[in-house]
């Protein structure tokens, strides 16, 4: 009887037991990972050199593009160098860039780049430099020929139709260079024929060799009233060479481009004046061509930025 009384005061200890044990659940489901932000566009710019105050407003406008449409800018720098240039694209196209704005250090040297990145199915845009080969989707870039005919009428202008002129060239190759001294020398041949071009040298769109250019030049030439360069850069190696040898107040100085060091130059009376361009402008439209073009829109293959010339008068 007690062995019947023991076995079943165990089993209703084990049905007790088992009522105080916590109902297991159903398993927590999986945590779901979260799905990887989408990869932002990456574009590069190969510029001709940085150390031209005109292009590194030319890049910031573009950084500041980039930044506000999300997209990664790579950008890097040839120092005027059509080889350096060249092997920075190809880098630039075998990191797989998704567009590249390209501007020149030479419009013919550029155009096997262009074909690369373009075999490569890599959007091509160029800036403020046109290439003279391959598929361009958009240039965009002042009227560099309407710039040039507005800096000639200016200085034929301001010498009364007559004197003896010397024009301070760019790099050779460059579209910039070619267009700015077509426009110039177009308007001078159809409108100021009493001018004469008394000399006609590149200082390669660097201030230091327009100094040296036109130091050689000022002996050679007793007579100089004007100087017309296709940027502010020689233009003021210009003044410095001919504020060396006295001969600054017989000269008026026009230049190309309105960087910061040229205006005040316009201010203190010491450039006539200089064609104002928009390189951070250039710089923020070809980022946003760029990427409206990623992102199937249509561009136009021609957007042109406005000029404006900087005069004592305009300048105040």
């Amino acid at each position: 009887m007690r062995r019947h009384l023991w076995i079943a005061s165990l089993a209703l200890f084990a049905l007790l037991l088992a009522a105080c044990q916590p109902v297991a659940g159903p398993p927590p489901a999986a945590e779901q990972p979260e799905a990887p932000a989408p990869e932002k566009p990456v574009i590069g710019l190969a510029l001709s050199t940085l150390n031209n105050p005109f292009f590194v407003d030319l890049r910031d406008g573009a950084q500041e593009a980039a930044e506000a449409l999300g997209v990664e800018l790579i950008v890097v720098d040839a120092q005027d160098d059509p080889a350096a240039q060249a092997a920075s694209i190809e880098d630039l196209i075998q990191r797989g860039v998704d567009a590249l704005i390209l501007n020149p250090t030479d419009s013919d040297a550029i155009v096997p780049s262009v074909e690369a990145a373009n075999q490569a199915g890599i959007p091509v845009f160029t800036v403020d430099r046109a290439a003279n080969g391959g598929e361009i989707v958009s240039h965009i870039a002042s009227d560099n020929v309407a710039g040039g005919r507005m800096a000639a009428e200016f200085l034929c202008d301001a010498l009364g139709g007559q004197g003896k002129v010397v024009e301070l060239e760019g790099i050779p190759g460059t579209s910039a260079a070619r267009d700015r001294g077509q426009g110039f020398n177009e308007y001078m041949g159809e409108n100021c024929p009493g001018v004469e071009i008394v000399a006609r040298q590149t200082a390669n769109f660097n201030r230091a060799e327009g100094l040296t250019v036109f130091e050689n030049i000022l002996q050679a030439q007793p007579e100089i009233d004007g100087v017309f360069a296709h940027n502010d850069e020689m233009v003021l190696g210009a003044i410095q060479a001919a504020e060396a040898a006295g001969r600054a107040d017989e000269i008026v100085f026009v230049g190309f481009d309105a960087i910061d060091d040229a205006v005040q130059a316009v201010r203190e009376g010491k450039l006539a004046a200089t064609v104002a361009q928009q390189p951070r402008e250039m710089g923020r439209l070809a980022v946003e061509t760029a990427v409206k073009s990623l992102q199937g829109e249509e561009v136009p293959e021609y957007i042109p930025v406005p000029l404006a010339l900087v005069t004592a008068e305009t300048v105040k």
